[in-house]
């Protein structure tokens, strides 16, 4: 559990060093080069999907990785390694959410309560780099929004995926779905390269190949490993742990300085997380079936 929250943790700091020197499009889709074909290599006899399954697993890649990864990697470019981290964090509210919308599970109060924090939260990070955290001055509103928007629509990836890995298991559906997701990226990251002019500094391959292997690859393996090893309620506290990783590197390598604004509200954000989480039968039971999150 530490080594994967060590994973899952660094990935935005990964991220946002891999930005220094490669625009978002094309680091995303390098991410994913690289990947797929150890994927495919790990997946080897359980690549079979039913064509009717195609269409379905297909729109996941892309809800997945066309909008939730490029909407992530483009909030990384215009937030604070730490801002992006702590957002990112809130995954599992929006999972309990649509959980409940989707799977028809009831959302008790406890939880109610817990995802007013948590936005509450939010909007302390996102407001918190002005009250003195000279180190996140970088921040956005654009860059919040689209963490944002990537948190919900990754969210919306997990509760989806739970019905397709059930029908069709989860290693088959986790490679098709990010080889489909891969495949629509290409020609926009292509209009990218032809348009930008960036080098490819070995920094930022480094960071695509972390993100690619250890990250995608790995971090589903390590996490499917762990469901079948400890109970998925205790699996899923590695979402505590992630952000406490994240924001350690992010003050390590951009020196980012959080006032207090900005550390109430990740103190509200995780508050929120686990009380939104806490007794929820929906969110132990799509953090069961669900592939290795998307970071």
């Amino acid at each position: 559990m530490l080594v994967l929250a060590l994973l899952w943790g660094l990935s935005i700091p990964i991220t946002k060093l891999g930005l220094a020197s490669m625009p978002p499009l094309t680091l995303t889709a390098l991410r994913f080069a690289i990947a797929v074909p150890v994927f495919m290599l790990f997946g080897l006899g359980r690549l079979r999907l039913p064509w009717k399954a195609v269409p379905k697993v297909a729109a996941l890649g892309i809800v997945g990785i066309g909008v939730g990864q490029v909407a992530q990697t483009f909030g990384i470019a215009g937030t604070a390694a730490s801002v992006s981290t702590i957002i990112s964090a809130t995954i599992p509210l929006f999972v309990v959410v649509f959980a409940s919308l989707r799977l028809r599970q009831s959302v008790g109060r406890l939880q109610r309560v817990g995802l007013l924090a948590a936005f509450g939260g939010i909007a302390l990070v996102a407001f918190g780099q002005g009250d003195g955290a000279s180190g996140l001055a970088g921040t956005t509103f654009s860059g919040v929004a689209l963490v944002f928007l990537s948190a919900v629509t990754i969210a919306f990836y997990y509760v989806w995926s739970v019905e397709l890995t059930q029908a069709f298991g989860t290693v088959t559906v986790s490679i098709w779905s990010t080889v489909a997701g891969f495949a629509v990226l290409l020609p926009f990251s292509a209009w990218e390269m032809s348009r930008t002019a960036f080098t490819l500094e070995p920094a930022a391959v480094a960071a695509a190949a972390y993100l690619g292997v250890l990250v995608t690859v790995a971090g589903l393996f390590l996490w499917l490993w762990l469901l079948r090893t400890v109970p998925a309620r205790v699996a899923a506290s590695v979402q505590f742990l992630q952000p406490v990783f994240g924001i350690a590197a992010s003050a390590a390598m951009f020196g980012d300085r959080m006032g207090p604004l900005f550390i109430c509200g990740v103190v509200l954000i995780l508050v929120g997380v686990g009380l939104a989480i806490s007794r929820q039968r929906a969110a132990r039971q799509v953090a069961a079936a669900e592939p290795s999150p998307v970071r």
